[in-house]
């Protein structure tokens, strides 16, 4: 029985185990063996007194466990050492000095990794260890960060310690996704001299930054740079959402629907956010004077004009959609036409619903010619989407904006071969694409395609070679997990230790 509860003690011989009540006292000794002095090695089995070590252990039952364990001190046998004596040591159970088991304080250790100081003394005294906030930490502080090799594909990027002023970078094995280091800031010359005193680096993927850029340049020139892709195309939506602002006339002119029950209220609300942003308040002053959500208030802020905020209705699919076309030619032909004459018609055509979907699709406005214009974000989400991952009803949409505007079309086309290029891998084609794009009269766009030639090598090894930045992007949001678990209070040396032992 003693054994199966004490497993951890096993190298010890128990003599008795006392119940204290609140505690359980274990009364151990060591084994009547010979034991090797540290300084010469030899081995000796002279006592020459003995010694008492109170050691925490880990709880048994919610309790505490405190093993009273006798140890020896021993005579050196060997004349020409220069110690005497000597107190045995029990590696397997505990370190010298310690006055807890080795077992509780790598318990202790696992918990400072995951909820650090406050919150691991709370949980190590819900089961009987009581262990304060400092000792966790320095308990973690002091467990040793494993050596490891050097990975050949190493992915780097930068996140915050302070938001908009402090900034440490991050790097991990971008095959195993395992942590490598975390350097306290994102300055080239700190990712340099790592790469230098870590040879054997083959690969790098990295986001858009010179800094990193000129740091895998300087620190490790033999390495191969691949710029991440969610990046590539994050750069290009920006410019092609200029481009859809740009040519929101083409898009957005022509007739429109009637205004909608909401349409007087989001102008209302634009006008009053204007109204205090040209009088000089803020965001936030804004949204105390309004009662309203700060999101809500810049979302307002960035609009234009209120025409801007105005979307598109969200309808799911009916069984009314394949006969839109030949509602719409009816009512375009005889706009007084009866439901029921409807209905009759398109029952005829196949149609398998009720009256009242029909009715209700008719009162939405579904089967009008007249469409509310999307915003400007929502018609860059269209264009960055796979076709036929669109609704049916904003396919057809999409293709009417296309189709009033020629710009947009040609933007669409560009989008659509960048994909291609970036989902089958195609780096070797990147320069023909960038000779059509520069050709085309969409300036926003030459700003992409000028930013791809600045740091072509990086951008063709990123559209060619199966690695990226996705793995570290999610370290990244593990880390910004154990930070904030810190309240912004501990410091560096404290995160990097968690981040790498986590």
């Amino acid at each position: 029985m003693i054994e199966t509860v004490f497993p951890q003690l096993s190298s010890l011989v128990i003599e008795q185990v006392i119940d204290l009540g609140a505690t359980v006292g274990v009364v151990a000794r060591t084994p009547a063996a010979a034991a090797a002095c540290p300084d010469c090695g030899q081995l000796s089995d002279r006592v020459h007194a003995y010694h008492q070590r109170r050691l925490a252990d880990l709880p048994v039952g919610g309790r505490a466990v405190v093993v009273h364990l006798r140890v020896r001190r021993m005579v050196c046998a060997a004349l020409s050492c220069s110690r005497r004596t000597f107190r045995e040591q029990v590696p397997a159970v505990t370190q010298p000095w310690a006055r807890r088991t080795r077992q509780l304080t790598a318990l202790v250790a696992d918990l400072a990794v995951v909820t650090a100081g406050r919150a691991g003394a709370a949980v190590l005294a819900r089961v009987g260890a009581q262990v304060s906030r400092s000792t966790v930490l320095r308990v973690l502080m002091a467990q040793p960060i494993p050596d490891r090799a050097v990975p050949a594909v190493l992915s780097v990027d930068d996140f915050a310690l302070r938001r908009g002023r402090r900034y440490a970078t991050l790097l991990i094995d971008a095959v195993t996704h395992r942590r490598v280091d975390v350097l306290p800031d994102r300055k080239a010359d700190t990712l340099a001299r790592w790469l230098r005193d870590h040879l054997g680096v083959q690969v790098v993927c990295r986001d858009g930054s010179a800094a990193y850029a000129e740091a895998i340049r300087t620190g490790a020139p033999q390495a191969v740079q691949v710029s991440d892709r969610w990046h590539l195309w994050a750069n290009l939506a920006k410019a092609v959402e200029k481009t859809a602002i740009a040519h929101s006339g083409c898009w957005r002119d022509g007739p429109v629907r009637p205004d909608q029950p909401l349409d007087e209220r989001t102008r209302d609300r634009h006008r009053a956010v204007h109204t205090l942003l040209d009088q000089g308040y803020g965001l936030l002053e804004c949204a105390r004077r309004l009662g309203w959500a700060l999101n809500t208030v810049k979302r307002y802020a960035r609009a234009t004009s209120a025409e801007e905020l105005n979307r598109p209705p969200r309808y799911r699919e009916t069984l009314v959609d394949p006969f839109r076309d030949h509602l719409r030619r009816r009512r375009a032909e005889e706009p007084g036409v009866a439901v029921t004459k409807l209905l009759a018609e398109i029952r005829e055509l196949g149609y398998t619903g009720s009256a009242n979907l029909l009715v209700r699709y008719l009162n939405q406005g579904r089967a009008d010619a007249l469409r509310t214009p999307p915003s400007p974000r929502r018609l860059v989400s269209w264009l960055m989407s796979r076709h036929a991952d669109l609704p049916t009803a904003h396919q057809q949409q999409l293709a009417d904006l296309l189709a009033s505007c020629a710009h947009l079309s040609v933007l669409a086309e560009r989008v659509q071969q960048f994909a291609d290029l970036l989902t089958g891998r195609r780096g070797e084609d990147l320069d023909a694409w960038m000779t059509c794009a520069d050709a085309d009269d969409l300036p926003a766009l030459h700003g992409f395609v000028h930013g791809l030639r600045r740091d072509l090598p990086a951008v063709v090894a990123g559209l060619t070679l199966p690695y990226s930045n996705g793995p570290i992007e999610g370290a990244n949001t593990k880390v910004k997990f154990l930070k904030r678990q810190m309240y912004g209070r501990a410091g560096f040396d404290l995160l990097r230790h968690r981040i790498l032992l986590a």
